[in-house]
C-alpha cells in the first residue's frame, strides 16, 4: 500500500492544484528531504570517524623547543659570557688533569687512573649539554629534533651514571689503600682497574638506554615546549600524551639504584676508613690519610647532593625554576669542581703540573 502524507505537510502553494498532483509532488518533496538528511548523517559519521582515527594515530612530534632561560631577556647575554668562561675552564682543567696524569709517572697509580677516567667522562658529559645551551642563549630558534633530543638524553644519562659509578669505585680504591695497604697492589692491579672502569661505563649506558627508551617510546602528540635547557627526563616525559605512571615508576627505581647503591658503598667504605684512621697513633699520619680522601669526599657531596634532589622524586613534582638552578650546579659546577679540587688540594697533582710545565712538555701533541 502506497504511503500517503498527511495534508498538513502539503505546501500552501499547492492548495489550488488537484489533490492527486499535490500528493505526488509532496511525496517527492519528503523523499528528497529524507535523502538529504541521510546524506548529511553519513557525512557527519565520516567526520566523526576521521576524528577518531586522528585521535588514535597521534600526530608525531618531530622537534622540541628548549625554553631554557628564554624568560630572562637580555640577561641571557650575561649568562652566555659566564657559561662560556666556565665551559672553557672545565675543558682546560680536565684536559690538564688527563695530560698531567699521563705524562707524570709518579701519578701512574690506581687513584689517579680513576681520576683521569672521571675527568674524561666529565668532559664528555658537559660537551653533550653546554654547547647547545650556549647556542640557544644567543638564538631565537631554540629547537632540537626528536632524534637529537633522544641522543642528548642517552649520552647525558650514560655519562652521569658512569660518573656515579666511578665515584663509588674511587671510594673502594681509598678503602683498599688505607685499610689494606699491604694487599693494595694485588686488590687494585691494573687489570682490575681496567675492568672496574669498563664496568662503570657499561652499567652507566645500560641504565641510560633503558631510561631513554622508557621516555621516547611514549607518544608525543602536541605540546613540544621543554621547560629546560636540555632534554632531561622530567620535563620531556611531562609532554607525553598518555599515562606515564608505569614508565616514571621504573625510571624512579632505576634512579634510586644508580644513585643510592654507589653512595651506600661509598658511605660503608668511609666508615671502615675512619675506623682505620682513628687507630693511627700519630697526628701527622691521620692528617695525611684524611687528606687523600678530602678531595674525593668534596666531589661526592656536591655531585650526589644535587643529583639526588632532582632525580630521587617523581617527575610530577618537577619545578622548572628551582630544578634548573640545581641542574646547573651538577652540569656545570661539579665538572668545574673536579679539576679545581684535585689540583688545588692535592699536592701530588700540583707538583706534577709544575714538573710537566718545567719540562716544556705540556702541549696538545703530547696527548
Amino acid at each position: 500500500m502506497a504511503w500517503t502524507p498527511p495534508l498538513s505537510t502539503i505546501p500552501e502553494s499547492l492548495a489550488p492544484l488537484d489533490l492527486p498532483l499535490a500528493l505526488d509532488l509532496t511525496t517527492k518533496y519528503c523523499v528528497d528531504n529524507k535523502s538529504t538528511a541521510s546524506a548529511s548523517g553519513m557525512e557527519a559519521a565520516e567526520v566523526n570517524l576521521g576524528d577518531r582515527v586522528n585521535q588514535a594515530n597521534f600526530s608525531s612530534v618531530t622537534e622540541f623547543v628548549l625554553l631554557g632561560f628564554s624568560n630572562l631577556g637580555e640577561i641571557q647575554l650575561i649568562l652566555f659570557a659566564v657559561f662560556l668562561c666556565l665551559y672553557l675552564i672545565i675543558l682546560s682543567g680536565n684536559l690538564t688533569i688527563v695530560t698531567v696524569i699521563r705524562l707524570d709517572r709518579s701519578l701512574h697509580v690506581p687513584m689517579y687512573f680513576f681520576l683521569g677516567i672521571l675527568s674524561i667522562s666529565e668532559t664528555c658529559y658537559t660537551f653533550v649539554i653546554l654547547p647547545k645551551m650556549l647556542l640557544n642563549l644567543l638564538s631565537l630558534l631554540r629547537t632540537i629534533s626528536f632524534i637529537n633530543c633522544a641522543i642528548q638524553m642517552f649520552f647525558f644519562l650514560g655519562f652521569a651514571v658512569t660518573n656515579c659509578m666511578l665515584l663509588g669505585v674511587m671510594g673502594y680504591d681509598r678503602y683498599a689503600a688505607i685499610c689494606h695497604p699491604l694487599r693494595y697492589p694485588i686488590l687494585m692491579r691494573w687489570q682490575v682497574c681496567g675492568q672496574l672502569a669498563a664496568t662503570c661505563a657499561v652499567i652507566g649506558f645500560l641504565f641510560s638506554l633503558t631510561g631513554s627508551f622508557l621516555v621516547f617510546e611514549l607518544p608525543f602528540c602536541g605540546p613540544n615546549k621543554i621547560n629546560h635547557y636540555f632534554c632531561d627526563i622530567s620535563p620531556v616525559i611531562q609532554l607525553a600524551c598518555t599515562e606515564t605512571y608505569i614508565n616514571e615508576l621504573v625510571i624512579f627505581a632505576g634512579g634510586v639504584l644508580a644513585l643510592m647503591v654507589p653512595l651506600t658503598f661509598i658511605c660503608i667504605s668511609y666508615g671502615f676508613i675512619v675506623r682505620t684512621i682513628l687507630k693511627i697513633p700519630s697526628i701527622d699520619g691521620k692528617r695525611k690519610a684524611f687528606s687523600t680522601c678530602a678531595s674525593h669526599l668534596t666531589v661526592v657531596i656536591v655531585h650526589y647532593g644535587c643529583a639526588s634532589s632532582v632525580y630521587l622524586r617523581p617527575s610530577t613534582k618537577f619545578s622548572s625554576n628551582k630544578d634548573r638552578l640545581v641542574t646547573v650546579t651538577y652540569t656545570v659546577v661539579t665538572p668545574l669542581l673536579n679539576p679545581m679540587v684535585y689540583s688545588l688540594r692535592n699536592k701530588d697533582v700540583q707538583m706534577a703540573i709544575r714538573k710537566v710545565i718545567a719540562r716544556g712538555r705540556f702541549y696538545p701533541k703530547a696527548l
